[in-house]
């Protein structure tokens, strides 16, 4: 009985390997559709064995972090099964007798590290069926972070594929590809790789760090935050968490200092000499030598009046007389 289509439109005529083995025989479905369906289901005439050392990562990549723990987990399943699983190449659209991972980069590196075959269906595609192929694999297999499949997204943008390419490989609705173009549009990617994967921060959460950084200013202290001492030593999800909370804050701006204009006056007598200060809001004479204290009150008594004169004067300015 024939097994089930497993890869869609991305299967095109197969591509023959060293040893001639068939790895045909998948029919065109569309690409809307879901590529992947069932790794079970695949022909084992349809799995070759390659040397992992020729297999090289997907042109575009889609991970973030590696989490370890998971990654070793995976090798020890291998070693002791064997890989249950194949990965999924095309032949190098540049390299001659080399591949490209289009899904599968962790079960590759583990045939590197146990220097064994790894067994993969090769496949000729073009760029958009490649990254359509791998962005549906992961979706259904690698549980990325909402982050992780923007800035995917985003390197499948810049690689100038279309809008309508990166939703079918991502299955994204308008509203969530809206709020990634709004996130990357917005946050440097550098920020976003210092904050990293943060597998539990959901789509509102970077949107909203997105609309923060919006305002003026916000880049520059967004870099002095993931720069910080510490901020590395963080995981992922508080590394948001602390930057997050870093941009809401109340910017405090220190207050503009004026400087004090500063001068001196005697009489040619010397018999007293006055320090003025002047800041703005703040105007102090100040008296010294043994003329001081009457010369100052002389001018403490006659301050009505050379405040009334102050006044005349100020109104002959501003009418011009």
């Amino acid at each position: 009985m024939a097994r089930k289509d497993v890869f869609g439109s991305v299967m095109g005529p197969a591509t023959s390997v060293a040893d001639n083995r068939d790895v045909s025989g998948y029919a065109v479905r569309g690409a809307s559709r879901s590529i992947m369906q069932s790794f079970e289901e695949l022909s084992k005439s349809s799995v070759v064995d390659l040397d992992p050392a020729l297999v090289d990562t997907s042109f575009v990549s889609d991970r973030m972090d590696d989490d370890d723990e998971a990654f070793q987990e995976l090798l020890a399943a291998i070693r002791q099964r064997g890989q249950d699983s194949p990965v999924l190449v095309r032949p190098h659209p540049e390299i001659p007798g080399r591949f490209q991972t289009v899904f599968g980069h962790r079960r590759v590196r583990v045939a590197r590290q146990l220097d064994r075959p790894v067994r993969a269906v090769v496949k000729k595609m073009d760029d958009e069926d490649h990254v359509i192929a791998q962005g549906q694999e992961n979706a259904a297999r690698a549980n990325l972070s909402f982050i992780e499949r923007t800035l995917f997204a985003d390197r499948i943008l810049n690689r100038g594929h279309s809008p309508e390419t990166v939703k079918s490989a991502l299955a994204l609705d308008d509203t969530t590809f809206s709020k990634m173009r709004s996130v990357t549009g917005h946050i440097p990617e550098q920020i976003i790789l210092a904050v990293g994967a943060a597998k539990s921060i959901g789509r509102d959460r970077w949107w909203q760090l997105a609309k923060l950084m919006e305002h003026p200013g916000t880049a520059g202290r967004a870099a002095e935050c993931v720069t910080s001492a510490d901020f590395g030593h963080l995981g992922s999800e508080a590394r948001f968490a602390r930057l997050f909370d870093f941009l809401s804050a109340p910017v405090k701006r220190p207050r503009a200092s004026s400087k004090a204009q500063e001068k001196a006056w005697a009489p040619q007598d010397k018999s007293v000499r006055a320090k003025i200060t002047d800041t703005g809001k703040v105007f102090t004479l100040a008296l010294k030598s043994r003329d001081a204290s009457p010369f100052g009150a002389f001018i403490a008594d006659k301050l009505d009046e050379l405040f009334e004169a102050f006044r005349e004067s100020e109104v002959a300015n501003k009418t011009g007389d």
